[in-house]
């Protein structure tokens, strides 16, 4: 039987990062932007930022991810913030992706501290 998942190797850090963005529509995340970090730094191509609402939907965004991406057989490679759900960290290799709540997405700023990074807009209204 042939495999209906894509393989890491098959998916593009572009195309992984605009499937992140997608889950976390999927259960409404705010201000969804992915920064292109290519030319910023070595140790990812692409940061996916988006925020919640409250702390109950920055951890349900980021589970909605981990849940989608795992159903693409793709595993987090490193998670940090879960518990709290302030500012959850998953980290997918060449994608990571953000999830704040609002208060802790403008204490730290990531758009302004990466501002040399390419900046995608992602349109959630599609």
């Amino acid at each position: 039987m042939e495999s209906q998942y894509v393989t890491e190797q098959e998916l593009s850090s572009e195309k992984l990062a605009k499937l992140i963005a997608g889950f976390a529509a999927d259960v409404k995340a705010q201000k969804i932007v992915i920064l292109d970090m290519r030319k910023a730094t070595n140790f990812c191509d692409y940061f996916v930022l988006c925020s919640g609402t409250s702390t109950r939907q920055v951890r349900a965004i980021a589970q909605e991810i981990e849940d989608g991406l795992a159903e693409q057989q793709f595993a987090t490679r490193f998670k940090q913030g879960a518990r709290e759900g302030r500012w959850v960290l998953l980290d997918f290799g060449s994608v990571v992706a953000h999830i704040f709540d609002s208060e802790y997405r403008d204490f730290y700023g990531l758009e302004y501290l990466w501002k040399e990074a390419d900046r995608i807009d992602v349109d959630t209204d599609s």
